[in-house]
């Protein structure tokens, strides 16, 4: 069994990131379009952070949040090694971003194209909600359409007091297990 974290991504890590995201790319559609520069793909300007995880000191994830307005953050440019789907590491790295936009009081949500399957799965099984659709142009012949996605619901305030074991914001669980990728732009 390997030891697995979450840390803050570096530079240094851009190159592992890279090696994964190629795979993620031929297998799943992900980035729909190859970028002309990962390392600057990977590297949003109105990023909140980007993370990694990583399986025995090997980078094998990746996740970034972004702006998405006054008080909004997206979750952006999610992916694992196609070798670790089923592990749950893409599962932790969307909990992760539910945590960071808790902890600083942001809305957050995120987008996927509607060509990535598995990512929907993966949405849906972790209790997001999906909000609504828009048309996209860049997708060509592989997508048509970005799904919305709000978090999972978190319990009313006097639920989580009658739980008591509950914090204001820990979403409600749904299945712990399942991982893939976002498809979103």
């Amino acid at each position: 069994m390997s030891t697995t974290a979450i840390r803050a991504r570096t530079d240094a890590d851009l190159e592992a990131c890279v090696a994964v995201l190629r795979p993620v790319h031929e297998t799943a559609g992900y980035p729909v379009n190859w970028p002309a520069d990962p390392d600057a793909w990977l590297t949003p300007p109105d990023a909140l952070g980007s993370w990694v995880v990583t399986a025995d000191d090997r980078v094998v994830g990746h996740v970034a949040l972004t702006f998405s307005g006054p008080g909004e953050v997206l979750v952006e440019r999610l992916f694992v090694d196609p070798k670790e789907t089923g592990s749950g590491l893409g599962r932790r790295l969307l909990d992760h971003c539910v945590t960071v936009a808790a902890g600083r009081g942001l809305d957050l949500s995120l987008q996927v194209a509607d060509n990535c399957h598995a990512a929907i799965k993966l949405y849906l099984r972790a209790g997001w909600r999906k909000t609504g659709t828009a048309p996209i142009d860049w997708g060509g012949d592989l997508a048509s359409t970005v799904l919305l996605f709000a978090p999972p619901i978190t319990l009313p305030r006097m639920a989580r007091r009658q739980a008591g074991r509950r914090s204001a914001d820990r979403p409600v669980a749904a299945d712990p297990g399942g991982d893939s990728f976002d498809c979103g732009r």
